[in-house]
């Protein structure tokens, strides 16, 4: 069975439309292989699995996280050839300086190949599960598991590059992989759609489900922050507080817990969905989580190896109130293996004003495997997304207010003052996400979909980064030119043209 889910699996990547510049003349011959699998269960939890290694590969690699991370103003990697295209906006089209040490796992190539070998994946299931013969009740969860995925790959995709190929069924033959971009909107139509009949399907979260997979809350919180991107106020409110009001999920205690692998079973009261990292093989782990923390591994804190590849901007740090349970998660200072205190001078080579991200620290991790989940989904994300739906639609509410503070409260922070204006409360929400949310691919897509980040952006240097000086065309990252190499009816975004 294995080696018959292998062959299909690879039959199926050829097909995808993010795979491979070359045109094939060969007849494809995966339908052969559809027409033989599907028959049992496991053939179909076989295919829904399939569909969910795009998010590992996506959060493992981890160009869902880098490229937008370093694009912002909260964290910046040490400047090696690659990861510095981001914070200086060095890349083209071609993506030829974005490839770090001669990989694409952190380029948006990688960003843009996993999501549609995810939804491709996810489409063999969407077409061929329900024809299953199996339980009735778990063949329509993974069909509707299937939908989830589909949508998230499509709005990682749009949030990324803007106009993107929507595709809703298999690649059946090589003429199905040339397929023209649509509007935004309309993809957003489609995200819609197959969260709605996700919805219909998915479980409610309980205690100790299955750790990964999304229920129908998740799926909700999907929808919410997909239309408050869409600045569809009144769908994102709504889809906002069906999760709030389920009683599903509630805010960890202390925050630090939502990051602590040895409580990440309890976090997950909190963390809705997440890329579910293990330190074990066969396991799937993720680079991230040893980027962050001194070189050469010295802190032992922080896992038994960590390269001193990113740290947080001093004035991110200095942005916290003192108070502020989230500053926790920062570090200006590590104690090393000899048990000796390492100051914010010498923590990394690159500058004396280096900060230490403690979100992703794993002092059991073996090797490169750390057991850290990383966040994409988070209970804290849902109430701020609903302030900011409800302070747009309605003003500075009292509702508004109470969703912001109620973030506020476990952060160890006051309630935010009365009587700001409607705009002076959504700045202070877009705020409290940067604070509540770093480090988690977040504040980049913030700011891109405000269209702030040319006045936010130049103000987030130090003396790594001294100048930075993004351009209009920089809100979304360019189609990969070799992408539109192989599909004659791609075109690429008009700024990069």
């Amino acid at each position: 069975m294995q080696r018959k889910i292998w062959i299909y699996s690879a039959l199926l990547c050829l097909l995808a439309v993010g795979l491979g510049a070359c045109k094939l003349n060969e007849t494809p011959y995966s339908s052969i292989y559809t027409n033989t699998f599907y028959k049992t269960s496991q053939d179909a939890e076989a295919a829904l699995t399939a569909a969910y290694a795009s998010v590992a590969d996506l959060y493992g690699g981890p160009s869902a996280v880098l490229i937008a991370d370093f694009s912002a103003d909260q964290v910046y990697p040490r400047p090696v050839v690659g990861r510095d295209t981001y914070p200086l906006y060095s890349y083209d089209p071609a993506y030829t300086t974005v490839v770090s040490y001669g990989r694409t796992n952190e380029s948006p190539i990688d960003t843009w190949t996993n999501c549609y070998k995810g939804i491709e994946n996810a489409n063999w299931v969407i077409t061929k599960v329900p024809a299953t013969n199996m339980d009735t009740v778990r063949r329509a969860q993974i069909v509707a598991e299937a939908l989830y995925l589909r949508a998230f790959f499509h709005w990682m995709l749009t949030k990324n590059f803007g106009n993107v190929v929507v595709r809703t069924q298999p690649s059946q033959s090589l003429a199905d992989a040339y397929v023209a971009k649509s509007d935004a909107k309309d993809v957003y139509v489609r995200i819609y759609k197959d969260l709605d009949s996700a919805i219909m399907f998915l479980p409610d979260y309980t205690a100790g489900g299955v750790k990964g997979r999304p229920s129908k809350q998740v799926a909700q919180a999907l929808y919410a922050k997909a239309a408050l991107f869409n600045e569809d106020w009144a769908t994102a409110l709504q889809m906002a507080q069906q999760v709030i009001n389920s009683n599903r999920y509630e805010l960890m205690t202390d925050v630090r817990d939502v990051y602590d692998p040895a409580k990440e079973d309890a976090a997950r009261q909190e963390n809705m969905w997440a890329f579910e990292a293990e330190s074990a093989s066969p396991a799937r782990s993720s680079q991230i989580m040893s980027l962050y923390g001194p070189a050469n591994s010295d802190a032992p804190a922080y896992g038994s190896s960590s390269y001193g590849s990113a740290f947080a901007y001093q004035s991110f740090f200095d942005s916290f109130d003192p108070k502020d349970a989230r500053r926790l998660l920062l570090d200006t200072f590590y104690i090393n293996r000899q048990g000796a205190v390492v100051h914010q001078a010498s923590i990394t080579p690159i500058t004396k004003h280096g900060v230490l991200v403690k979100k992703y620290m794993d002092p059991n991790s073996i090797g490169g495997s750390h057991s850290t989940n990383i966040p994409i989904l988070r209970l804290a994300d849902v109430y701020l997304i609903a302030a900011e739906a409800e302070a747009r639609l309605h003003g500075a509410t009292s509702t508004a207010y109470g969703y912001i503070n109620l973030v506020r409260h476990r952060a160890h922070l006051d309630d935010l003052p009365a009587g700001l204006s409607a705009d002076a409360l959504i700045a202070a929400i877009l705020q409290e996400r940067s604070w509540e949310l770093f480090a988690e691919a977040d504040r980049w897509y913030d700011l891109t979909r405000t269209n702030t980040f040319l006045q936010v952006i130049p103000h987030a240097v130090n003396d790594v980064f001294p100048a930075r000086a993004p351009q209009a065309k920089h809100q979304y990252f360019p189609i990969p030119q070799q992408e539109i190499n192989a599909n004659a009816k791609l075109v690429q975004n008009d700024p990069w043209k």
